[in-house]
């Protein structure tokens, strides 16, 4: 790390706010909570202001701030389940099959771009960021345990060298490349890779989601299912349920989810993805409620996963969304 400062800044607490973003995309990769990554970047800054008299300068101020986060997130693993989404918890469903909820599940949360990703960046390293923000990305992290976890993190997001992470995570380096290794071995198991930047929105790929938002506000399946890939996956959590295939997707929206016509949508990005904010009409005709959080996966030139988040009262408000839309203002 060229150039890294090796003492207190002045101003403390403007050098800790300008980590924010990127530590708190660090502890959403950690704990695949939007929320729970806000806690542990609060609780960091906490230790950290604790703890300021006892910063020696030997180490970076950098690498201090993460040592304390990586300890925060470490802290909140210990002993909890990992998050999940519905297709690690219940095999694939059908239109007909009940909605259910699993008591214990824990589930994997969208973040906003805005809260992780920086205002200005050069375009590769910004790819890089939103490559592993992806939403399968982060899902394939909870399956690592939380060291391996940490260390992939480090190393292949953040591009910290083996010795820096050795140093942050009081280990040595052999022990710091194997890690690594078996984390690196575990993706390459689940089919997750990082060199495919999948979610940059070119233009082909924002006429794509265009299409998909025109196509699902006038309710046109036959548009809609058009823009998904043969295979493309469904899911709403916190239900259990899972689809996949265009014609139990097109099947699902034309019977149990009939409700959704007439919906309005307000675009958002989410995971470094194209997302949207779903707000269904009131069965009264009075207008509109919010209803989930939706989060698109594309793939070449396809949608491949339709993700709608329905814990609304605490995502519309972390997305910026209004409790309305604003033609029901």
């Amino acid at each position: 790390m060229a150039g890294v400062q090796t003492s207190i800044p002045q101003d403390f607490e403007l050098a800790l706010d300008q980590h924010r973003r990127a530590l708190t995309g660090y502890c959403y990769r950690m704990l695949g909570s939007s929320f729970e990554a806000e806690d542990a970047v609060q609780e960091a800054f906490l230790r950290a202001w604790r703890n300021v008299d006892r910063f020696e300068g030997r180490s970076a101020f950098k690498s201090w701030l993460y040592k304390i986060a990586t300890n925060v997130c470490l802290d909140m693993l210990d002993g909890r389940k990992r998050r999940a989404r519905p297709m690690d918890l219940s095999a694939v469903g059908t239109p007909e099959s009940h909605l259910t909820q699993s008591p214990e599940a824990t589930w994997l949360e969208p973040i906003p771009d805005a809260r992780v990703l920086p205002d200005a960046a050069d375009p590769a390293e910004l790819a890089q960021e939103r490559e592993t923000l992806r939403l399968a990305f982060v899902n394939a992290l909870q399956h690592l345990p939380a060291k391996q976890r940490s260390v992939l993190i480090l190393r292949e997001v953040l591009r910290w060298s083996a010795a820096e992470t050795a140093e942050l995570l009081d280990t040595s380096v052999p022990s710091v490349n194997s890690a690594l290794q078996r984390a690196r071995a575990s993706l390459d198991s689940a089919g997750v890779e990082l060199a495919e930047d999948a979610s940059k929105l070119d233009a082909d790929q924002q006429e794509l989601v265009d299409r998909y938002l025109k196509a699902f506000e006038a309710y046109d399946m036959d548009s809609l299912v058009a823009l998904l890939a043969e295979d493309a996956t469904m899911s709403m959590p916190p239900y259990d349920l899972w689809l996949r295939g265009i014609e139990h997707i097109r099947a699902w929206f034309l019977g149990p989810g009939a409700p959704c016509r007439g919906s309005k949508l307000i675009a958002t990005t989410a995971n470094g993805l194209p997302a949207y904010g779903q707000y269904r009409p009131n069965a009264d005709g009075s207008g509109h409620h919010p209803w989930g959080l939706g989060v698109l996966e594309i793939s070449s030139g396809r949608i491949v996963g339709i993700n709608t988040f329905l814990d609304v009262d605490r995502l519309f408000p972390l997305f910026g969304l209004p409790p309305v839309p604003p033609d029901d203002a």
